[in-house]
């Protein structure tokens, strides 16, 4: 069974910086797709950038320019560095990940179990 553990959230003033990280616990997986979401209070679940192996991004529009999805496969890691953060910002934010696991042959999606970001006015 993989697992995802996520950390890195934390309060921070409007224009200031967090970075996130997301790591796949074990070594009997490989992370394929990785990615960011976030819920807000009383609001859906939005995808906010994701990462393909080979390191191709997607970013919602809100956050381009200000956000960066990275990784790092040796350790199965994905980050995301939050700059210039806003008030809107704020809201819990999950990493989701496509594990490969390397013994089973089997491709299956986990979620991480949230951080909270707040941006304060």
């Amino acid at each position: 069974q993989g697992q995802l553990v996520e950390s890195g959230g934390g309060m921070v003033q409007t224009g200031g910086s967090l970075t996130l990280s997301c790591a796949a616990s074990g070594s009997r997986f490989r992370m394929n797709i990785g990615a960011w979401y976030r819920q807000a209070p009383g609001k859906q679940r939005e995808l906010v950038a994701s990462i393909e192996t080979g390191g191709g991004t997607n970013y919602v529009d809100s956050v381009k320019g200000r956000f960066t999805i990275s990784r790092d496969n040796a350790k199965n890691t994905v980050y995301l560095r939050m700059n210039s953060l806003k008030p809107e910002d704020t809201a819990v934010y999950y990493c989701n990940a496509d594990l490969y696991g390397l013994y089973t042959g089997r491709l299956a999606n986990y979620w991480g179990q949230g951080t909270q970001v707040t941006v304060s006015s």
